[in-house]
Formats: C-alpha cells, sequence, structure tokens
C-alpha cells in the first residue's frame, strides 16, 4: 500500500499544481475533489488504494497530528486583531461555553442512536466538538488584514478548539479507565485542564514573541532572513516539542505561537525606526499555507479512499446530520447573542460548523490509547461519515453563501 500511496499523492499534487487554478474557479471547495479523487483510487474505483481507518490509526493520527499543528500555527499567524474579551468575545464564546454545549448535544444524539456507554458518547461528543475551516478556505480570513467579524470568528474558533477539545478527550478516556484522573477528577482538574491549557498558552507564546524578536533584530542588522520554511518548521517543532516536555497541551501552544509572531509584526511595524520589520509574516504565512494544502490533500485523499470501509447505515447518516443541521445552530444561538453579531453573520456562522482533520487526530489518538472493539469501530463510523457530509455539504454551499455574503457586506455603508 505505501508505494500505491506515493505514486497517488504524488500524481494528485502534480496534476493539482497544474490545474489549481482551474479548481479555485469551482463553485465549491477543493476538499470536495480530493474526497472525490479519494474515492476514485480507493474500492468505489478503480481499488488502487484500500484504506481502513481501524487499521490505520498509528500513521493516522501522526499525519493528522502534523497536519493540525501546522494549520494552527498558519491560523494564528493570519490573525491580526489584537487580542481583547470584546474583541475576541465571539471565538472564545464558542471555543468555550459553545464547545460544552456542541459536546453534550453531540453525545445526546450518539445516545440515541448507538448503543454506546456514556464515558464513550461523551469521547464522542468531544472527538466531534472541534471545527475545521481549514476544509472550506473560503470562510476563513483572506489575509492578515481581513477584518470580517464572520470570517474571523470561525477561524479564531477553529484554532482555538482544536486544542480546546483535548481536556474532554482525557476526561473521557479517564472515565473509561485508559487515563488517570485522579479521585473526584482532581488530576484531572488541576494536571490537564489547568496545567495544561495556562502553561500552553503561556508557552507558545512567549516563544512566539522571542523569535519574532529575534528576526527583528536580524533585520535591523541588515541581515535579511532568507529561510522562513525552516522558520516555520522549527517554531512548529520547538514549540511542540517544549510543550510535551511540560505535559501542556501542544494544539494551544503552536496557536499561540503564531498568534505572538503576528503580534511582534503588527507592533514593530508600528514602530517608526529606519528598517521597519514587515515582510517575515506573510512569507511565513504563504509557506504555511502550502504545507496545509498538502497536508489537507493527503487526509482528504485518505477520508475518500475509506468510504467503504465505513458502516453507512441510517443511523450514522441521521447522525451526522444532526449534528450539522440541530447541534451546531442550538450551541451558536445559545452561546452567540444578537448584540455581539448581527442575524445574517449567525446563520452563516451557525451552518459553518465544519468537521475535519482535528477531529481524525482525536479518533486515532482514542483508539491508539486503548479505545478498541464495538466502541472503536462505532466511534470511527460516526466520526468519519459526520466529516464526509461535512465536507460535501460546507465545501459545495461555502462559495454561493459566502459570495453572497460578500456582496451584501460591499454594499453596506462603512465596509
Amino acid at each position: 500500500m505505501q508505494i500505491a500511496w506515493f505514486v497517488l499523492v504524488g500524481t494528485v499534487l502534480i496534476v493539482m499544481a497544474f490545474t489549481n487554478h482551474l479548481v479555485k474557479r469551482l463553485p465549491m471547495s477543493p476538499a470536495i475533489v480530493y474526497l472525490g479523487v479519494g474515492a476514485l483510487i480507493g474500492p468505489l474505483g478503480v481499488r488502487m488504494l484500500n484504506v481502513s481507518p481501524l487499521d490505520s490509526m498509528a500513521w493516522l493520527e501522526v499525519l493528522t497530528e502534523v497536519a493540525v499543528l501546522v494549520t494552527l500555527f498558519t491560523v494564528g499567524l493570519r490573525l491580526r486583531v489584537p487580542f481583547s474579551l470584546s474583541g475576541w468575545a465571539v471565538p472564545l464564546r464558542l471555543a468555550t461555553v459553545g464547545m460544552v454545549i456542541t459536546t453534550a448535544g453531540i453525545a445526546s444524539v450518539g445516545w440515541l442512536l448507538f448503543d454506546l456507554p456514556w464515558p464513550a458518547l461523551l469521547l464522542l461528543g468531544a472527538i466531534l466538538s472541534p471545527t475545521d475551516p481549514v476544509l472550506a478556505s473560503e470562510v476563513q480570513v483572506r489575509h492578515p488584514d481581513d477584518r470580517d467579524g464572520l470570517r474571523f470568528a470561525l477561524t479564531a474558533e477553529g484554532g482555538i478548539n482544536d486544542g480546546a477539545a483535548f481536556p474532554v478527550v482525557m476526561l473521557a478516556l479517564g472515565l473509561m479507565g485508559l487515563h488517570d484522573i485522579g479521585d473526584m477528577g482532581w488530576r484531572w482538574l488541576t494536571m490537564d485542564v489547568a496545567w495544561a491549557v495556562v502553561s500552553g498558552v503561556g508557552l507558545g507564546w512567549l516563544c512566539g514573541l522571542v523569535v519574532g524578536r529575534s528576526v527583528h533584530a536580524l533585520r535591523q542588522r541588515g541581515s535579511p532572513l532568507e529561510a522562513e520554511e525552516f522558520l516555520t518548521c522549527g517554531v512548529i517543532a520547538l514549540v511542540y516539542g517544549a510543550a510535551l516536555l511540560i505535559h501542556a497541551y501542544g494544539f494551544l501552544a503552536v496557536f499561540a505561537a503564531g498568534g505572538a509572531l503576528a503580534r511582534t509584526e503588527r507592533s514593530l511595524r508600528a514602530d517608526k525606526t529606519a528598517k521597519p520589520d514587515g515582510a517575515h509574516s506573510s512569507r511565513l504565512i504563504h509557506f504555511s499555507a502550502q504545507t496545509e494544502n498538502l497536508a489537507e490533500v493527503a487526509i482528504v485523499l485518505v477520508i475518500g479512499a475509506s468510504l467503504t470501509s465505513v458502516a453507512w447505515t441510517w443511523q450514522t447518516l441521521a447522525f451526522a446530520l444532526l449534528v450539522m443541521l440541530v447541534v451546531r445552530p442550538l450551541s451558536v444561538l445559545a452561546t452567540v447573542p444578537s448584540h455581539l453579531m448581527a442575524w445574517p453573520q449567525r446563520r452563516l456562522l451557525a451552518w459553518f460548523g465544519i468537521r475535519g482533520v482535528g477531529s481524525v487526530y482525536y479518533l486515532a489518538y482514542a483508539v491508539n490509547h486503548g479505545v478498541d472493539g464495538s466502541t472503536a469501530r462505532t466511534l470511527t463510523n460516526a466520526v468519519m461519515i459526520a466529516i464526509c457530509v461535512s465536507i460535501v455539504a460546507h465545501g459545495i454551499s461555502a462559495t454561493p453563501l459566502m459570495g453572497h455574503y460578500m456582496k451584501k457586506r460591499k454594499r453596506e455603508p462603512g465596509t
């Protein structure tokens, strides 16, 4: 399978390089194209690649781990809105209270449709609670100076909740006897929540500031930075490794590092020195985005090639639809009040609860840490089908909905 994988991924990447301008003109997300190619090269088509998610969790965890790290760093770089409780109110609400509501809602839907113990239902909710705007790039912020409230909320939410899901995953694994949460959950509360979150964000922010100021100092001496790709990979690897070393959440640390780099650039650009540093993060964003796209291609191809390895029952389809059409809208409406966001934006925010790479990672992480048997099969079927349905539904609707939204925004005064 490895030989077929390398040949197919290489072929797809070369074809995409030559036809990327055509794909961008399609009224759909590129992820749908990758999903279709994966289905065609899998058992539904020429049968060149047959992927069973349950049998591939070891390398799926590594692949999705790298993809999430690159994505979070890139998202952090793109977000230039200065941090404040008021400016970040919507994504912070969605990534905290909204995630709790989403997790509970998904677990409740799972209870209605699947024969799972309640800790496994909690795990299912935690796995599918993170959103992933990468798989429908039309909803992301388009450039570092993009201040659109909807795009910012969706992008920042995806950056925060990809790491914020970890405490609930660890709690669910602990309740299943697969992780030590201590008596009455004290170890989970102190180490898996308080320490891992605070130290992860603090470590990442500190590293991002140090790297950003070091780059600025280098340029002030007249020495250009010519290896942005080394800096990107180096910061991600260093921050993630250091976070794991101190038992912090590496996803949050990498996201914070990207945000700190962006903040450093913004503050230094405002500095009226002879040689202001204002170029490094734009090139970092470009390289990170390209790496992000490579990971997206590989993972969505796997999802497409595994479509026949999961159980497409009425329960799994109903579960996917209820998560998308009921749980996500209710969590947004309950979390984001009208004074924070106008109804047209809230409506789109409620629809674009995209599931993707982060959920695959958490699924693989859970299975690799001891979830097995019928529970693992049920979780895999539910998660993979929910992601597939999300890719198709959101990928088809993203371009026309966002196009209509942006045209309406342009007609509004003051926008």
